[in-house]
């Protein structure tokens, strides 16, 4: 029996491996994944008629950053390994530090290829929840367990090995609720796959908002020091 069980564990193990090698295959390669040092993102979606910006920069384990502009305000986030900010709107868009709890949530952004990519080297967790039918697409679904204890979960689709959407918790006022969202129109960019259309899904925490569309993308670009600033 106990034989039995750690063959079974071994066995899903070796699944979750290799729905993730053919995922990253079919991103473009591991070595083209792990190849990224910078990523940035610029994309434009829509909230009650209202246009709003999203630009996103990521540099390998030292930044993630987020600017949001929905013409009316906006709202920055900033992290890095250490320390990390969000502007808010309503104290006249003054930078407040993170919780360290908020930013453990936020650490993974700083990986330009995905937590997912090499998962066991940066120290996460990843288990096969078996295989689910989302939005009639046969999809593997994964839990990601982050080193700093994020747990995030992700639909692979089981044809094209790309990631249909993906799931976390989220807080807003105080709030918690779940993030969910769904990529689609993925593009090759300088041979590794992104998606170009991300569609948040059952208007998490109350905001609902059509599908940012990404105009640009680039990927191992300089990328200023000014941006690791809270400002």
């Amino acid at each position: 029996m106990v034989v039995a069980l750690v063959f079974a564990q071994f066995a899903q193990a070796q699944t979750v491996d290799d729905v993730l090698d053919k995922y990253m295959a079919a991103m473009g390669g591991k070595d083209k994944l792990l190849s990224i040092t910078s990523v940035f993102m610029q994309g434009v979606s829509e909230a009650n008629g209202n246009e709003i910006t999203n630009t996103t920069w990521k540099v390998q384990e030292k930044l993630f950053r987020n600017d949001i502009n929905f013409g009316m305000g906006s709202i920055t986030t900033v992290v890095t390994p250490e320390k990390g900010w969000r502007s808010n709107p309503r104290n006249g868009g003054a930078f407040e530090a993170m919780t360290a709890e908020a930013l453990n949530g936020y650490l993974h952004q700083m990986d330009c290829a995905g937590p997912l990519v090499n998962y066991a080297a940066k120290g996460h967790k990843a288990e096969l929840m078996g295989k689910d039918t989302v939005d009639k697409i046969e999809c593997y679904k994964i839990k990601l367990t982050t080193k700093a204890g994020k747990e995030l979960t992700y639909w692979i689709d089981a044809k094209t090995y790309l990631i249909y959407q993906n799931s976390q918790k989220g807080n807003f006022g105080g709030r918690e609720f779940e993030i969910t969202y769904v990529y689609k129109d993925y593009k090759a960019v300088d041979g590794i796959l992104f998606p170009y259309t991300a569609e948040l899904k059952g208007g998490a925490g109350g905001f609902n908002s059509g599908p940012l569309n990404y105009e640009k993308i680039e990927i191992n670009k300089p990328v200023d020091a000014k941006l690791y600033k809270a400002e």
